[in-house]
């Protein structure tokens, strides 16, 4: 492991130490930078995105937290005695640090494959519709006419196919959250 603090990251980032930095840190587990200011956290966040090509995820509970939760690509806000601040600028809030590993691993999941299956399913309305008119301009002779009103089109749009998203949206749970918790694994399948 490695920790480092926020005098050590002002030397790094006046020095232009970031290349180095970085080839030390990727030759740990788990690095951890203790005493920085909320402009060093969001640097290092901003450094590891931009030079390592990677989805970061920043975790803060207080208002020093929130430039290094905005930057990071999900910024995750702990209610706590610091104030609302994080929570307020961060994707996804927690009340305690320990809702962590079932909101990665389980809400994570779900809301990876709930994802990846509703875009299909706009693909596949899309294409029905789509396929629906390109047909009728065969039978009308390439006119331009327009086979359905525009009410009926935002009534498709709206009425007939809202319902599959939000049961997806509801329902859809393809391994149940002890299964999820028991073996997490189970995250990279998705993948």
């Amino acid at each position: 492991g490695l920790v480092i603090d926020g005098r050590t990251l002002n030397i790094i980032f006046q020095g232009g130490l970031e290349e180095k930095f970085l080839e030390l840190a990727r030759r740990c587990r788990s690095v951890l930078c203790c005493r920085a200011t909320p402009l060093h956290k969001s640097m290092v966040v901003k450094l590891v995105r931009r030079r390592l090509k990677v989805m970061t995820l920043s975790i803060g509970d207080g208002a020093n937290d929130v430039s290094m939760i905005q930057a990071a690509n999900v910024g995750i806000g702990i209610s706590g005695q610091e104030g609302m601040q994080a929570v307020m600028a961060s994707d996804f809030a927690i009340s305690r640090f320990k809702h962590l590993k079932k909101l990665l691993l389980v809400h994570g999941h779900w809301c990876y494959t709930r994802l990846a299956k509703m875009v299909i399913y706009f693909f596949y309305k899309n294409v029905c519709y789509v396929n629906l008119l390109f047909w009728y301009q065969f039978f009308c002779g390439f006119s331009g006419s327009s086979m359905v009103d525009y009410w009926q089109m935002i009534f498709f749009n709206l009425f007939f196919t809202s319902v599959p998203p939000l049961l997806f949206g509801v329902l859809d749970k393809d391994v149940s959250a002890e299964t999820l918790l028991r073996l997490p694994e189970l995250y990279k399948n998705g993948q």
